[in-house]
């Protein structure tokens, strides 16, 4: 079981002080956090993509590169990366690139996003987004496993004996995992390919969720893959948390108040009981995060959201320090208690390599029979 921390990069205003980062502020906070989270004892740390404000992590690739050289463990991920708007041709060479830098330790997570207006500014038609989705991919996934690619497609020009460059590192692309909030075709998708399938529910009951991956898991299945319950899942939350519950409650309250995703909608109440968001002592986090099992059974990654809606730098190295010393270990152990052995962890590179040299293993044991 892998668990990790993601950042959507935004510049909120810390309402308690009136202060908004600069671009340069939260992109170095970014960095920060990203090394604290290896040094904590977490498995991932992923940036989401955007390509307005107030958001600064427009270009993944460049970020993640720089953790990588700072990093020895961590592995390098996105809480989303634009498969609609990004051209496949480029995805496929900046992530193979990085794969390099990092010695495999990459994945992704491929979503439409959701900020409709990137759409024409990327020369794309949003009504086109779940066609966009299919069709972008299935290049990206020819272009990472074929040497040499000819493609047609609807939404850009032929490739004619193209080869991306760099080829993936020992020829095993990163591994894909598919966001979808509320799309059942992207889910689909995942479960097509036999990918894994992260729902980032963070702003959605649980109930909404569990149906989500129920239906990946079912189409899972279905292709061929395994079970069930072999299915790859990850899920979402967001936490904040002081020894103290109360004043866990009390110091997030003014962000949960202000903040853009919040702000002016249900009480931090109403929204902690409807949704994975919780706010309190580590007991209650670990407690609330060991129910995500109840709800959606065994899965292979969770990721959390701490540095949003305005929380200043230190205080979100402080929520590292604590996921790391009183929540992290508990999560580990409990995890581990009653799962069964038919259920696959999270791939990483090593594993994904493993696998194929034992497939062409069984493929040169087929011809000599």
């Amino acid at each position: 079981m892998q668990f990790g921390i993601f950042s959507v990069g935004d510049m909120t205003t810390d309402p308690t002080t009136g202060r908004t980062p600069t671009e340069n502020e939260r992109i170095k906070a970014m960095m920060q956090i990203a090394l604290k989270a290896e040094e904590v004892g977490l498995d991932v740390f992923a940036t989401g993509e955007h390509h307005n404000p107030p958001f600064v992590p427009s270009s993944p690739t460049t970020m993640l590169g720089w953790i990588a050289a700072k990093t020895e463990k961590l592995i390098l991920s996105t809480a989303t990366t634009l498969i609609t708007t990004n051209d496949p041709v480029k995805i496929a060479e900046d992530y193979a690139m990085l794969q390099h830098l990092a010695e495999g330790r990459v994945d992704l997570v491929m979503g439409r996003g959701n900020t409709g207006p990137v759409y024409p500014w990327f020369g794309k038609d949003i009504r086109a987004g779940i066609p966009l989705a299919i069709e972008n991919y299935g290049l990206l996934r020819r272009l990472w496993r074929e040497d040499v690619v000819d493609w047609e497609g609807k939404f850009r020009t032929p490739l004619q004996g193209f080869t991306s460059t760099p080829r993936p590192l020992d020829d095993v692309p990163p591994f894909v995992w598919h966001g979808s909030i509320r799309s059942p075709e992207i889910a689909e998708q995942a479960a097509y390919y036999g990918d894994g399938f992260l729902h980032n529910g963070i702003f959605w009951p649980f109930d909404h969720s569990k149906r989500m991956i129920e239906f990946y898991r079912k189409r899972f299945a279905h292709y061929g893959h395994g079970a069930e319950d072999q299915a790859i899942v990850g899920v979402g939350g967001q936490v904040f948390m002081r020894k103290n519950s109360q004043d866990a409650v009390n110091e997030f309250r003014p962000y949960f108040d202000n903040a853009p995703v919040y702000g002016h909608g249900p009480t931090l109440e109403d929204f902690s009981r409807e949704t994975p968001l919780v706010v309190g002592s580590p007991e209650q986090v670990i407690e609330r995060l060991l129910s995500y099992r109840t709800h959606f059974g065994d899965f292979q990654r969770m990721m959390l959201l701490i540095d949003h809606a305005g929380l200043p730098l230190k205080t979100v190295l402080e929520q590292l320090d604590l996921l790391g010393e009183e929540v992290l270990p508990v999560l580990r152990r409990e995890f581990a208690i009653g799962r069964p052995a038919h259920i696959p962890d999270a791939p990483t590179h090593a594993s994904l390599v493993a696998a194929a040299a034992a497939a062409k293993t069984d493929i040169l044991e087929d011809v000599k029979a």
